[in-house]
């Protein structure tokens, strides 16, 4: 009998000594996920704001773009009316 107490007084030295460590070890886990989330988060927030930055280049552009064009079209109207007078 004292056989058995003895082993099982062992086995929950055992477990306890293990509980420290799995509970260590989870907690530098934890700390560690909550480390890579910020992170993701930092990064998602500045691929956002590049990703404005350049939305707001890329519109900037195509106004300018479409300025340049209709510039071009009433040239081109101005150039035909004149040739067509031109043709009376």
């Amino acid at each position: 009998m004292r056989t058995i107490s003895f082993a099982a007084v062992a086995a929950a030295l055992s477990l306890t000594a293990c509980s420290e460590n799995t509970e260590e070890k989870a907690t530098a886990t934890a700390d560690n996920a909550g480390a890579t989330v910020a992170s993701a988060a930092s990064d998602t927030a500045a691929n956002a704001d590049a990703a404005a930055d350049s939305a707001a280049a890329a519109t900037s552009e195509a106004a300018a773009n479409v300025d340049a064009a209709a510039d071009t079209a009433a040239r081109k109207t101005e150039a035909a009316a004149d040739a067509a007078a031109r043709t009376e």
